[in-house]
């Protein structure tokens, strides 16, 4: 009887141990970026109308570690003192942070291999659209005519507006039910000057399930993007 007992014993502990260890992150970064060597690098999530630090490390020799337990993915932000470096996903795995001077990845798991590659299209897109502003300017510097340049690079811009329209409708859609989904959403929104409905964030969320619509940022930011073009409406 002690036999099985003891037996027994050691199953719940063995599966307690398993349990604790089923969810955690563990974070390997790595920093080409001199300024950042002896700094104190931070993560931090959302909570309520606040960030709060949830893991901290040092950059020693270009390298810095972290690791805890975490019960869900939450989207958080890497800062240096006050400033913020990129947008990551705390989630269970091992999660590569690579910070060079052209550019920054993380990979390793998942979500955070979904949004960087988003990322990655998205940034493609903004240096065309950067490429874009100089060839105008380029042209109409070498006397080609100013109406007939505005014109054709209007188009342009409609095209490749419309592609980031689809990029990100595209991606949010796909997300709606993990963190990324509101994640992204509420990051392309804070791109606008401040709170408005565009087509494409009224497309999103009209779409959208029940658990989207009422993620507390999300209805936060549709509230006050709503009131926002009731004002617009009544002026014009």
């Amino acid at each position: 009887m002690l036999y099985y007992m003891n037996k027994i014993v050691f199953l719940i502990v063995s599966l307690f141990v398993f349990a604790s260890c089923a969810s955690e992150y563990q974070i390997k970064g790595s920093s080409t970026v001199a300024r950042l060597d002896g700094k104190m690098l931070y993560v931090k999530v959302p909570q309520g109308e606040e960030l709060v630090n949830v893991d901290s490390a040092e950059v020693v020799h270009g390298m810095f570690t972290m690791n805890g337990p975490i019960d869900s993915a939450v989207i958080a932000t890497l800062y240096m003192d006050d400033q913020s470096i990129m947008p990551f996903v705390v989630e269970n795995g091992n999660i590569d942070i690579k910070i060079e001077n052209a550019s920054i990845n993380v990979s390793g798991t998942p979500l955070n291999d979904l949004l960087y590659d988003f990322i990655k299209k998205k940034n493609s897109l903004d240096d065309r659209a950067y490429e874009l502003e100089r060839m105008e300017s380029r042209m109409i510097m070498d006397g080609k005519n100013a109406e007939e340049v505005e014109e054709a690079m209007n188009k342009e811009r409609e095209s490749l507006s419309e592609e980031m329209n689809k990029l990100a409708k595209e991606f949010v859609q796909t997300n709606y039910e993990n963190v990324l989904g509101p994640g992204v959403f509420i990051m392309l929104c804070n791109s606008f000057p401040y709170p408005v409905v565009t087509p494409v964030v009224e497309e999103i969320v009209n779409e959208a399930p029940a658990q989207f619509q009422n993620h507390p940022m999300v209805k936060e930011y549709m509230e006050v993007a709503r009131e926002n073009m009731k004002k617009i409406n009544v002026e014009k």
